[in-house]
C-alpha cells in the first residue's frame, strides 16, 4: 500500500516541555553536546561527548554525574531492571569500556558501577557500532565497525562470571543488534550495512542469512507482542518486517529514514522525504535541516501524527508519552489523545470502518463497539446503503434492541435485508418466538422455498429457533409439508397429528405415527385423537388399541429387547381399557370386539369393561330381529354373566337385565345375590305357578318363608290351585312353618279353597297337638313325682342319721380301710388317699361331680341369659312359633327372680372317718 493512500489524522497533542521550576521551555540541556539517548523506568537518560550522564525524571528535574573521562557512545536502559548499561571511553585511542550502573544504589550522589569490561574483539581494538542486552541479564552483544559481534554470556552485572566469544564476523560495519526469545531458544538479529543475519546463540551459534540488504544505524527496531515481536528495518524505499525464519510483509513508506522507534503499537519514523526532483533542504528557524516525525498505526493502516522538527537527535518513549529531542536542544512531548476523542474525530469524517478497527485495537469494551456499529449502520441506512447497514446492525445483535432494526426495515419494505438480519438473530440463539414468526413470514412472502427448506429441513443443523412457533407459522401459511417435517424431526407429536388429521387428512399415516411412539405419548395421543381415527380407520385403530392395552411395543422396535436377551424380565406396558371406551362412539361393533378381546386376554379386567360389554350384548339382543341370532346373543350374555372371572357389578348388571327384560339374566343374578324372595316374587308377578313351586323347593332350605309366601300367593288366586295349595301345605306342615290357625286364616281369603283342601292338614295337626299335650302332661306328672322324691330325700338327710355300710372304695374298688371319706349322695365312700388324689374339691364327691357340674352350668347359663332382652325380642320376631320362645324363657326364669339356695350338710368326724 502506498504511503499516500494512508489516511492522515492528528491523534497526538504536541507541546514543548517546560521546566516546572520556571514555567519556561525546558532548556537545561542547551549546552550539552549529546552523543547518546535512552529511556526507561520513568526517566530520560542523555550522554554527551564529555563523558557525562544526565537523568531527567517525571518532574523534569535534571541530575548528572561523570561516567567517563572522555565520552559516552552508547546507552541502554533495561525495562525490567533498574540498570543502565553504557559504552564509552576513559582513555585516548580506541579503548571502549562497558559499564553497568545500578541506579538503585547510590554512592556520593552517583549510581554504583557494578561492572567494567573492555570491549575489544580478539585483541583488535575497533570502535563499537551497535549494542544490545537481553532482559534476562544473561546475554550482552556488542557489534563493531569491523563487522565482528562479541557475545558476553553470564551475569551481565558481574564480570567475574561472564565469558565472551565471537558469534559473527562480517565485512561491513554492524549497525544493529536485537535479541529475541523463541521458546527455549535465544535469537540474535545481526544487521550490517549490507546484510541481515540471525544467530541462534543457544544452538551452537547457528547462522542464517535473512537478507542481502542491511540498514543504517538507528533504522532498526523491535515491535511489541501486538505485531508478533517482529524486527523492523527502515530503508529508503520501504519499511520491512522480519521473523527469524525470513522476511515478512513490507510497507512502502518512501523517503530517507533516519530513525525508527516503537511506541504502543505505533511505528515512529524520523526521516526526510526524497523527491524525484532535487531541491534545497528545508531549514528551521535556526538554520537547521527539518526532519519529519511520522507516527504510523500499523494495524489499522493510518497515520496518527506527522509534523516537522529541526534535526531530531532522538525520540524517547516514556511514561505513556513520546519525547522528541531536537537539534536546538528542546524537548517536545507528544501526548496521545484518548480513544473517545479519536473516535469522535473519525465520526465527524464518517470514517466508521476505521473507527471500528481503531476501537478493536484499543481494546474498547463491547458496549463501545456496539455504539460504533449502530452509528455506522444508521449512517449507511441514511445514505440508502441498506445492504451495508444490515451488515453493521448484525454486529450489534445481543446488545442493540432487535426491534430498533426490525422497525427500520419493515418501514422501508426491505424484506431481503430484514430476512438476513433475522437469520443472524437466530444463529446467535437469541431470537424470540416473534422473530421466528417474522422470519418465516418473510420466507413465505418472498416464496423462497429454498431458504425455507434450508432453515427447516437441513439435517444436523443446530436448532436456533422456537420449533412450535415455526410449525404454527408454516401451517398457517399453507406450508404443511414443512410444518409436518419440523414436527416429526423434533418429536412434536401433537402438532404432527393435528396437521395429518386436520390439514392433510392422512389418517393412515397418523395412526402409523402413533404406533411408532413410546407408550406414554402413544396413550395420550390415542385418547385425544381416538374418536376421529375410529370414525375414519376403525379396523386399524381397534387393532392398535388392542396392542396398547395388552403389551405395547412401538412398531419400529423389536419384539424381544436387550433385557429379555440378557435373561431379564422385560417391563410390560399397558393402558387401562376402560379409558378408551369413549372413543368408540357410534361404533358399537368395534367396541364389542375390543372388549371381548380384553376379557379374553385379561380376565381380571375392571368391572367397567364387563359392565359395558354386558350392556352391548343386551342392546344387541333386544334389537336383534332374527330369532336364531337373538338366541345366540342370549346365550353369550348368559355365558358372560355365569363366567366366574367376570368382574361386573351385580347391581348394575341386574338393572341392565331388568331394563332389557332379560329373564334368564334376572333370575340368575337374583340367585347369585341370594335374593330368593325376589325370584319367587318374579314368578308370582308372571303367574308362573310351576316355577313358584320349583323355586320354593329349590331355595326352601335357605329361606323356609318362601313356602309361607307361596301359600299366601295361591290363597289369593281365584283360579283352581288345589294341587299347588296341597303341595304347599304339605311342606309347611312338614317344616312346621305356621300354626294351623294362621293357615286357616290365610286360606279364608280364597273362595275356591274348601274345607276338603285343608281337612287332612287340620286333622293331622290337631292329632299332633293332642299327642303333644298328652306327652307334656306325662312329663309334668313325672317331674312333680321326681321333685317330691328329692324333697323327701333332702328332709331325710336333714333329720335322720345316715349309716355308711360300704365295704369298698368307689375309686379303687379295694376294701375300705381307715382313714376314709364318706359322702351323703349315694352314699359314696373313699380311701382318704384315693379321695385326695382324685378329688378336685374337698367338698365335692368325685363320682357325682361331672353330673353336678353340668347342672350348675345350665343354671348359670340361664341366669346369664335372663338379661339378654334385645336378643329375646329379636328371637321372638324371627321365630315361627313365638309362644314356644316365651315358654322357653319362662322356664329359664326370665320373668321372675330365681334365688338359688344351697344347703350345706354338717361335717363330723367319727373315729378316723370323715362324713360329707
Amino acid at each position: 500500500m502506498a504511503f499516500l493512500q494512508w489516511r492522515r489524522f492528528n491523534f497526538f497533542d504536541k507541546e514543548a516541555v517546560k521546566n516546572p521550576a520556571t514555567d519556561q521551555v525546558f532548556d537545561l540541556l542547551k549546552d550539552v553536546n549529546v552523543s547518546a539517548c535512552t529511556s526507561g523506568r520513568g526517566q530520560l537518560v542523555v550522554g554527551d561527548f564529555e563523558g557525562n550522564l544526565y537523568f531527567i525524571n517525571r518532574q523534569m528535574e535534571l541530575t548528572a554525574f561523570r561516567a567517563y573521562e572522555i565520552r559516552v557512545t552508547h546507552l541502554t536502559q533495561l525495562k525490567q531492571h533498574n540498570l543502565l548499561i553504557s559504552i564509552g571511553e576513559d582513555e585516548q585511542g580506541i579503548n571502549p569500556l562497558i559499564k553497568v550502573w545500578n541506579l538503585d544504589k547510590m554512592e556520593r550522589g552517583s549510581p554504583t558501577c557494578t561492572r567494567l569490561t573492555r570491549a575489544i574483539p580478539g585483541n583488535k581494538p575497533t570502535p563499537v557500532s551497535a549494542f544490545a542486552v537481553h532482559d534476562n541479564l544473561n546475554f550482552m552483544a556488542v557489534g563493531f565497525e569491523n563487522g565482528i559481534v562479541l557475545l558476553f554470556k553470564g551475569d551481565v552485572t558481574r564480570e567475574r562470571h561472564s565469558k565472551s566469544r565471537n558469534v559473527f564476523e562480517g565485512t561491513k560495519r554492524v549497525t544493529g543488534l536485537v535479541f529475541k526469545t523463541m521458546g527455549k531458544d535465544v535469537i540474535l538479529y545481526v544487521v550490517t550495512e549490507n546484510s541481515l543475519h540471525t544467530v541462534n546463540i543457544t544452538a551452537k551459534d547457528a547462522h542464517m542469512k535473512l537478507d542481502d540488504t542491511g540498514a543504517n544505524p538507528g533504522c532498526i527496531v523491535m515491535t511489541d507482542a501486538s505485531q508478533d515481536n517482529q524486527l523492523v528495518i527502515g530503508r529508503p524505499d520501504a519499511v520491512y518486517f522480519y521473523q527469524p525464519d525470513g522476511r515478512g510483509p513490507c510497507l512502502a513508506f518512501e523517503g530517507i529514514k533516519l530513525q525508527l522507534h516503537w511506541f504502543r503499537g505505533y511505528l515512529i519514523v524520523v526521516g526526510k522525504e526524497s523527491k524525484a526532483m532535487p531541491r534545497a533542504p528545508v531549514l528551521g528557524p535556526h538554520g537547521m535541516e527539518m526532519n519529519t516525525v511520522t507516527v504510523y498505526d500499523i494495524q489499522n493502516k493510518f497515520i496518527a501524527y506527522s509534523a516537522p522538527y529541526p534535526e531530531v537527535i532522538d525520540v524517547m518513549c516514556e511514561s505513556g508519552s513520546i519525547f522528541i529531542f531536537t537539534g536546538d536542544r528542546k524537548l517536545y512531548q507528544l501526548q496521545e489523545k484518548d480513544t473517545q476523542s479519536k473516535l469522535e474525530m473519525l465520526f465527524k469524517k464518517n470514517n466508521y470502518s476505521l473507527a471500528i478497527s481503531l476501537a478493536k485495537s484499543q481494546q474498547l469494551d463491547q458496549d463501545g463497539l456496539i455504539d460504533i456499529f449502530t452509528q455506522y449502520g444508521d449512517h449507511l441506512y441514511g445514505k440508502g446503503d441498506h445492504d451495508g447497514a444490515i451488515d453493521q446492525y448484525i454486529k450489534t445483535i445481543g446488545k442493540l434492541e432487535a426491534s430498533y432494526v426490525i422497525r427500520k426495515f419493515l418501514d422501508a419494505q426491505r424484506i431481503h435485508n430484514l430476512t438476513k438480519y433475522l437469520q443472524a438473530l437466530h444463529k446467535s440463539q437469541i431470537a424470540t418466538e416473534e422473530h421466528t414468526t417474522l422470519l418465516l413470514n418473510c420466507y413465505t412472502k418472498l416464496k423462497d422455498v429454498s431458504k425455507l427448506d434450508e432453515f427447516i429441513m437441513t439435517k444436523n443443523r443446530e436448532v436456533d429457533f422456537d420449533v412450535e412457533t415455526a410449525i404454527n407459522v408454516c401451517r398457517q401459511s399453507g406450508y404443511c409439508k414443512h410444518a409436518l417435517a419440523l414436527a416429526e424431526k423434533h418429536e412434536k407429536h401433537e402438532h404432527y397429528l393435528k396437521i395429518q388429521l386436520e390439514d392433510i387428512k392422512d389418517y393412515q399415516k397418523a395412526l402409523a405415527y402413533i404406533g411408532k411412539l413410546e407408550f406414554e405419548p402413544a396413550e395420550s395421543n390415542l385418547k385425544q385423537y381416538g374418536k376421529i381415527l375410529m370414525s375414519q380407520v376403525p379396523n386399524e385403530t381397534t387393532e392398535l388399541l388392542k396392542r396398547l392395552c395388552t403389551d405395547y411395543r412401538p412398531n419400529d422396535k423389536p419384539l424381544i429387547d436387550q433385557v429379555s436377551l440378557d435373561g431379564g424380565i422385560g417391563k410390560i406396558q399397558k393402558a387401562q381399557a376402560e379409558e378408551f371406551i369413549h372413543i368408540f362412539v357410534n361404533n358399537a361393533g368395534k367396541l364389542t370386539e375390543f372388549l371381548e378381546h380384553m376379557i379374553e386376554v385379561q380376565p381380571a379386567s375392571s368391572n367397567l369393561v364387563y359392565n359395558t360389554l354386558l350392556e352391548l350384548y343386551l342392546h344387541d339382543m333386544v334389537h336383534e330381529k332374527v330369532i336364531s341370532a337373538r338366541v345366540e346373543r342370549e346365550r353369550k350374555t348368559l355365558e358372560l354373566l355365569k363366567n366366574p372371572d367376570a368382574n361386573y357389578d351385580i347391581d348394575q348388571a341386574l338393572i341392565l337385565c331388568q331394563m332389557n327384560n332379560f329373564k334368564a339374566g334376572i333370575l340368575y343374578l337374583y340367585e347369585k345375590a341370594h335374593l330368593y324372595q325376589q325370584i319367587l316374587r318374579y314368578h308370582m308377578e308372571h303367574n308362573e305357578y310351576v316355577h313358584v313351586i320349583e323355586s320354593c323347593k329349590k331355595f326352601g332350605q335357605q329361606d323356609p318363608q318362601l313356602w309361607v309366601q307361596a301359600l299366601s300367593y295361591f290363597a289369593c288366586k281365584e283360579e283352581n290351585c288345589k294341587s299347588q295349595l296341597m303341595e304347599t301345605l304339605t311342606h309347611i306342615d312338614k317344616k312346621n312353618l305356621l300354626p294351623p290357625l294362621m293357615v286357616i286364616q290365610i286360606l279364608a281369603h280364597n273362595s275356591t279353597a274348601t274345607l276338603s283342601v285343608v281337612k287332612d292338614y287340620i286333622v293331622r295337626r290337631l292329632q299332633m297337638e293332642n299327642d303333644q299335650i298328652a306327652e307334656d302332661e306325662r312329663l309334668i306328672k313325672q317331674y312333680k313325682e321326681d321333685t317330691e322324691k328329692k324333697r323327701i330325700k333332702i328332709e331325710d338327710l336333714k333329720t335322720s342319721a345316715k349309716v355308711f355300710q360300704a365295704s369298698k372304695c368307689n375309686i379303687c374298688s379295694h376294701a375300705l380301710e381307715l382313714p376314709s371319706v364318706h359322702f351323703l349322695c349315694e352314699p359314696h365312700s373313699f380311701h382318704q388317699h384315693c379321695f385326695e388324689s382324685y378329688s378336685e374339691n374337698d367338698m365335692e364327691c368325685p363320682v357325682c361331680a361331672p353330673e353336678n357340674r353340668k347342672i350348675m352350668d345350665i343354671i348359670r347359663a340361664q341366669e346369664q341369659s335372663r338379661d339378654f332382652h334385645e336378643f329375646f325380642h329379636n328371637q321372638l320376631e324371627r321365630a315361627p312359633d313365638g309362644f314356644s320362645v316365651v315358654a322357653d324363657y319362662f322356664g329359664r326364669g326370665v320373668f321372675n327372680k330365681v334365688t338359688l339356695i344351697t344347703d350345706q350338710t354338717g361335717k363330723g368326724v367319727s373315729g378316723t372317718s370323715t362324713y360329707r
